[in-house]
């Protein structure tokens, strides 16, 4: 074989396997609404240790706000919802990673999630409440976490937003740890959804706990999906579009709140 008849079946070659390179990644990147809809299943990560936007009741079913979300979602998309659990930041690494096809988690958009995946319309609005000790006096104001230690999951809004304003985070994995650390003296803050710290309260009416201060804006909670699944996005907030306009979405609310949070 001479050299010239070796690199033409050489560059063949190549151009064979950079074909074969995109109609796999194409199988990959497609239309995930079409594919959910083949399958006729939506995978959908969630904690199940967040009550009550996603938690296990008395007989172990899991149960929540954005359990029955996803399950209308699910239903206006024509497909039936599977739900995967674990721990808040790898379900948001899984998610980028493909491992899932959306995250319904009371999850805030911010700046930085924007970037890693697009997001549904919002579906809630959460206030984030500062939560103390009831002894506490030193933490009135979100500037006074200014050195403080508190503690929340590493990657969510509410660890951000207690760096932002300069406390010391310790990454933990659900609301329960949070609670932990800070019965037993071990931070000095946490921060998380005020209609959670309510809940919480509902179901342990003796806790040494209060709210030292709410943030002065309103969370925007948004379904985030992987990047470049327009359709998907659109099926989405089709579905959500549906579930405002008749109600759907308030009496879930009430149902497991106690108040609206469906509208700013």
């Amino acid at each position: 074989m001479n050299r010239k008849t070796f690199v033409s079946m050489l560059l063949a070659g190549l151009l064979l396997l950079a074909g074969c390179g995109q109609d796999g990644g194409q199988e990959k990147s497609g239309d995930l609404l079409s594919r959910i809809r083949e399958k006729g299943e939506i995978t959908v990560a969630m904690e199940g240790t967040w009550a009550p936007w996603t938690y296990h009741d008395e007989s172990d079913k899991l149960v929540g706000y954005d359990v029955e979300v996803a399950q209308r979602i699910a239903e206006k998309l024509g497909v039936r919802a599977t739900f995967v659990e674990g721990e808040f930041d790898g379900l948001l690494a899984g998610l980028e990673a493909g491992r899932y096809d959306i995250m319904v988690n009371g999850v805030g958009v911010d700046e930085e999630r924007s970037r890693k995946y697009d997001f549904s319309d919002p579906y809630a609005y959460d206030r984030t409440a500062v939560i103390v000790k009831n002894d506490n006096a030193d933490i009135t104001t979100l500037e006074d976490l200014a050195g403080k230690h508190t503690a929340n999951t590493i990657t969510s809004t509410y660890a951000k937003l207690a760096e932002q304003y300069g406390a010391d985070v310790t990454g933990v994995d659900d609301l329960n740890q949070t609670f932990e650390l800070l019965f037993s003296g071990r931070i000095d803050a946490t921060l998380n959804a005020e209609v959670s710290y309510y809940d919480y309260l509902k179901a342990h009416p003796d806790a040494d706990i209060r709210i030292a201060c709410l943030a002065p804006e309103s969370t925007l909670i948004a379904i985030p999906v992987p990047k470049g699944e327009a359709a998907l996005v659109s099926a989405i907030n089709d579905a959500l579009a549906e579930l405002h306009a008749d109600g759907t979405l308030s009496e879930l609310s009430m149902k497991y709140f106690g108040m609206d949070i469906s509208k700013e």
